[in-house]
């Protein structure tokens, strides 16, 4: 399918995304958020495809949402705010983002600021080029992250270091980033794409039920009590019982070959 502002494009067992907004150091309007979110649609219904790499350009992975769209017109604020909670794409790309039931892998090089950042962060896996630069530099402008960076970020890194980058708007390097946990991975400036596609080949060869059910409970049971998550955990892993490729992999472990999963 042809896009304005991204590139999708199969590879392998995997789909990439490519943010693809040059003369606006690919900042985030309406329209690319809602190709992103079509396009990632596409890929969860195809039980080929195992994961998503999304990735911007090489000066530029996402510089957050374009400004030109916080215009709000007058006597029309109330309005805006049942957009907000609604129908807003870029909204809705950052809520549906950690429901998303495959692995999406963003791939950083050069700037990650704002929204851009906090989109990576409501991924699952991070790779950084070496000169890449994250940040969360709303506080400069008067704002404020609205993209779950307030809640993502302090997750990652605790309270307090959360705090110091918000409030000053600091720039981190990829390698500051990586002692901090945000990413996982830093590579020499240009080698992050490889990195990423690395990973979504190992993830490919594992059952996909297994990713998706595990990426459920990862993400429900930060919220929850230990016995709760425990609780949660159990049931999944249950479910898994019944699954054709689970026998597979049993199969295949047994026979000492490797298996076929087939997500079923």
């Amino acid at each position: 399918m042809d896009y304005e502002d991204i590139l999708a494009e199969r590879v392998e067992d995997w789909l990439e995304i490519t943010i693809n907004r040059p003369e606006k150091l690919n900042a985030l309007r309406e329209k690319t958020a809602e190709e992103i979110m079509d396009a990632m649609a596409d890929a969860e219904m195809d039980r080929d495809c195992r994961a998503v790499i999304l990735q911007g350009i090489p000066k530029a992975f996402c510089t957050g949402i374009d400004t030109s769209e916080f215009e709000v017109k007058e006597n029309e604020y109330y309005d805006s705010y049942r957009i907000r909670k609604r129908t807003r794409k870029t909204n809705r790309l950052f809520r549906d983002m950690p429901n998303y039931t495959k692995p999406v892998i963003s791939v950083i090089e050069g700037f990650a600021l704002g929204g851009g950042l906090e989109l990576a962060l409501v991924g699952d896996i991070i790779v950084a080029g070496g000169r890449a630069k994250l940040g969360l530099p709303e506080a400069k402008l008067g704002l404020m992250p609205g993209g779950g960076g307030t809640q993502t970020l302090p997750r990652l890194i605790g309270k307090s270091l959360a705090k110091e980058l918000m409030w000053t708007g600091r720039r981190i390097t990829a390698e500051e980033a990586l002692t901090y946990r945000i990413v996982n991975h830093v590579t020499e400036e240009g080698g992050a794409l490889e990195r990423g596609r690395e990973i979504a080949r190992e993830i490919s060869k594992v059952a996909p039920l297994s990713v998706m059910m595990s990426k459920n409970v990862i993400e429900r049971g930060l919220d929850m009590s230990l016995a709760d998550g425990f609780a949660s955990e159990g049931d999944a892993s249950f479910l898994l019982y019944f699954s054709s490729d689970r026998n597979e992999g049993l199969s295949a472990f047994r026979e000492k070959r490797e298996p076929e999963f087939k997500g079923e």
